[in-house]
């Protein structure tokens, strides 16, 4: 009788060394809002089998989020060919683009009737363009579809596939996120298939190739980081001329990723809200829940705000 293993979802992390979780601290509480809403998303998402961040990488605010309509969708399947020590999307050797995927999301933004969409993915090194032109179409499909609703990409570094990237942003969207992540000096273990300047030279990029976009970017804290190297991240990427960062607490996943270092409390996040708003981004968003999709919706109505709120004050000729 043959028994067939059950493939390990984070292969690679299976001879890693066991990283007890921390308990959380009394402020780190996800709600369970198990409503009609809920509901309703779950049922669009699962009708056509489409992927959601929120349930890959396993996210404390789904309940939150879906119970206001609010999906993340994952591109491009649900297997990322890079190994990140703190993420718990599957990994391994992905399966073929579904050519049907644009229509999906574009049809699933229509049934939720979405203000605000946010579309990522998985990283695909195996593909020649990282998945730039897929992106592009799902992009084009969902506008198409929904010509009234925002929409948001987070992309992955697209790193090695040269100016692929601006395939992504030929299409016609508002929002252009690339998550940094974490501070350089822990690059090697939380993000050992990237690179810290890479990732800064493509939100740069993006900014210069596509004025009219906001640009937006993340960070984990609670990885091993110190307060100073968390506001040299705040300086580079307002030197890339990022427009949004988002701050949030790490979450270990599992004993097998990387270890939690520490719990911030929220006076720190809040330390934090106020620095980066003297670096000069247009809006900021730091609390121990907070994550880049996290209300997103609400948050891209405030960056349009701002940036009217800076031309009245500055305007252009």
């Amino acid at each position: 009788m043959t028994i067939n293993k059950i493939r390990p979802r984070h292969p690679e992390k299976v001879n890693k060394p066991i990283n007890p979780i921390k308990k959380k601290p009394h402020w780190i509480r996800s709600k369970l809002l198990n409503s009609k809403e809920f509901f309703l998303t779950k049922t669009v998402v699962n009708k056509d089998n489409l992927v959601t961040v929120c349930q890959e990488a396993n996210c404390p605010n789904i309940t939150e989020c879906w119970s206001k309509r609010h999906a993340t969708f994952m591109i491009m399947g649900d297997t990322c060919t890079r190994a990140c020590a703190f993420c718990d999307v599957k990994t391994g050797k992905p399966t073929e683009l579904d050519i049907f995927e644009p229509l999906k999301v574009s049809n699933a933004v229509k049934d939720l009737n979405l203000k605000h969409v946010v579309i990522t993915s998985v990283d695909r090194d195996d593909l020649e363009d990282g998945g730039s032109e897929h992106f592009y179409k799902v992009v084009k499909a969902t506008r198409e579809k929904n010509p009234e609703t925002s929409i948001e990409v987070l992309t992955p570094d697209f790193l090695r596939k040269g100016d692929a990237y601006k395939k992504v942003l030929e299409a016609d969207l508002d929002v252009f996120n690339h998550n940094i992540e974490t501070v350089p000096r822990l690059y090697t273990k939380v993000r050992p298939g990237a690179r810290y300047f890479a990732s800064l030279e493509l939100l740069k990029n993006a900014k210069a190739y596509n004025k009219k976009v906001f640009t937006k970017s993340g960070i984990m804290v609670g990885l091993g980081e110190t307060k100073e190297e968390v506001i040299q991240v705040m300086d580079d990427l307002r030197s890339a001329e990022v427009d949004f960062i988002t701050i949030g607490q790490y979450l270990q996943p599992s004993a097998k990723h990387h270890p939690l270092d520490r719990y911030y409390h929220p006076d720190e996040f809040k330390e934090f809200d106020n620095i980066a708003k003297t670096k000069g981004f247009l809006l900021v968003s730091s609390s121990p829940l907070t994550r880049s999709s996290y209300h997103a919706d609400e948050d891209f109505r405030r960056l349009q705000d701002a940036r009217n709120k800076k031309l009245e004050c500055h305007p252009q000729h």
